[in-house]
């Protein structure tokens, strides 16, 4: 497995693990997410352009 692909599954962990679904995470909004959702589709695009 290249390092790009093992990045890839743990930005998308990390979006799974950052969602506003728990009691103690709510007031928090959708902040965490949408900026780990930005770098998530960031990497993504430079995995395609071959950049990584």
């Amino acid at each position: 497995m290249s390092v790009s692909t093992l990045l890839l599954i743990f930005l998308f962990l990390v979006l799974i693990g950052v969602l506003p679904t728990w009691p103690h995470s709510r007031a928090w909004g959708y902040y965490p997410s949408g900026g780990t959702g930005i770098l998530l589709i960031v990497i993504i695009l430079l995995i395609l352009n071959g950049r990584i």
